[in-house]
């Protein structure tokens, strides 16, 4: 099976924050895959089915959003991880974030790498052991105003951000199918680039 794992922080506090945008996206392609995030397992909440990935592909896929706050994820993606049949970790997890170097609603899909400063991907590569495995970043930009990092991720989206987040949210969610059923290799071709500017083909 294949593991998508949404990275936030628990509570409604957080709810609906920069930070907390990994939820969104993991809750989104459970949404539109007919999967409910019905069950309480590994320390978050997770749901598993068989889902259409396009191309008349079906596959076994978990979703899994933990419930500990950001900077303590790695343990419950861990558990997760040991006691589900996952494949290959390299090509079956699937990590989902928040990047603040990355313009507002832009995604990138990487098949592994170093944390870029973000603390909850920086927990699962410590309590992994590795960082050979996908990732993908979805933007949301960094403030005008001098502000802490730590700060920002905790606001909330602005009304005209809010107002385009749907649109960006689905393009994730089809990034996530497209990771899964094609690969991130060759996901990464159109998955990366720029909404903005259809003849990028970023890195």
């Amino acid at each position: 099976m294949k593991l998508v794992v949404g990275l936030g922080n628990p509570g409604p506090r957080y709810a609906g924050t920069r930070h907390n945008v990994g939820f969104r996206i993991a809750e989104r392609f459970a949404e539109r895959r007919g999967l409910p995030l019905d069950e309480r397992r590994f320390g978050g909440r997770f749901g598993r089915g068989r889902v259409e990935l396009g191309a008349g592909l079906r596959c076994d896929v978990g979703i899994l959003l933990p419930e500990r706050f950001m900077n303590r994820s790695g343990q419950v993606v861990s558990e997760a991880l040991g006691l589900l049949p996952v494949g290959a970790i390299e090509q079956d997890l699937l990590v989902v974030f928040d990047d603040v170097d990355l313009p507002f609603g832009r995604l990138r899909l990487r098949p592994g790498g170093g944390a870029g400063g973000h603390r909850g991907l920086s927990d699962v590569i410590a309590c992994l052991g590795r960082d050979d495995f996908p990732r993908l970043r979805f933007g949301v930009g960094r403030p005008d105003l001098p502000m802490e990092t730590a700060d920002w991720v905790l606001q909330r989206f602005t009304a005209a951000e809010e107002a385009l987040l749907g649109e960006r949210l689905e393009a994730a969610t089809s990034a996530i199918a497209a990771a899964l059923g094609e690969g991130v290799a060759a996901a990464m071709n159109h998955v990366n680039r720029d909404p903005g500017a259809a003849s990028d083909s970023a890195p």
